[in-house]
């Protein structure tokens, strides 16, 4: 990925990430949204964004409120990023968050924690 493209990932973002709080929709609303990550496709035309924020039962309702509040987004963008066309936004629930906590519960769970002896 050159560097315009990786400018262009962070400065989406980035007015995403405040741009998902302001959308209207109580499913978003109460949810507390947050942009993970952004992927531009090489020709700028798409924009793969990855959200978190709610959890994962409600995550299709989520994604399908965010991308029916696609227009307000894009013109989100189009104030905030210097771009000629403004991709098409996709969004993608990340659960990177659940993973982590998943892994976490296994690690700290009674047969995984092992006792340190004292060396001295």
């Amino acid at each position: 990925m050159n560097r315009n493209a990786q400018r262009l990932n962070a400065d989406i973002k980035r007015v995403l990430s405040v741009a998902v709080t302001e959308v209207k929709s109580s499913t978003v609303k109460n949810s507390l949204p947050t942009v993970t990550r952004t992927e531009l496709t090489t020709d700028l035309s798409y924009c793969t964004v990855y959200v978190s924020g709610c959890d994962s039962t409600k995550a299709d309702k989520f994604i399908k409120e965010l991308t029916l509040a696609s227009g307000f987004l894009k013109s989100r963008i189009a104030d905030g990023v210097k771009m000629r066309i403004i991709p098409e936004l996709r969004f993608v629930f990340d659960d990177s968050l659940d993973y982590y906590e998943k892994i976490n519960g296994i690690i700290n769970s009674e047969g995984f924690v092992r006792e340190k002896t004292n060396e001295e």
